[in-house]
């Protein structure tokens, strides 16, 4: 499984930095996916790093605000968002798979239990 953590209240205009572990296998091997879900609202797929941290790709504007990365030395993978808006307000998601071939969540072979982020002062 992986594990996302990180996430909290924050401010507008504040930042956090989320981050992704693997439990029972190595991420390194793995490209990696974040994706957010508001209530009420369909999970968001948001940005995938292909196994080897060479490629990245947004799925949605944030790319501005927001930057995916890896490290295969500690196999962590991390969603840096700054910037923050209330409308960032979601629970977020990491999930691995071989390649970065989309966004459909259920394709995703490890998928986490979320981490909640909340902006608002």
């Amino acid at each position: 499984q992986v594990v996302e953590s990180g996430g909290g209240l924050v401010q507008p205009g504040g930042s956090l930095k989320l981050s992704c572990a693997a439990s029972g296998f190595t991420l390194g091997n793995y490209a990696v996916a974040w994706f957010r879900q508001v209530p009420g609202k369909e999970r968001e797929g948001m940005s995938c790093i292909t196994a080897s941290g060479g490629h990245t790709n947004y799925a949605t504007s944030e790319k501005a605000r927001f930057t995916i990365s890896r490290d295969n030395i500690v196999d962590m993978v991390y969603l840096q968002m700054n910037n923050l808006k209330p409308e960032d307000t979601a629970v977020y998601y990491c999930a691995a798979t071989a390649y970065c071939l989309g966004y459909i969540w259920d394709r995703y072979d490890y998928r986490g239990q979320g981490t909640q982020v909340t902006v608002s002062s």
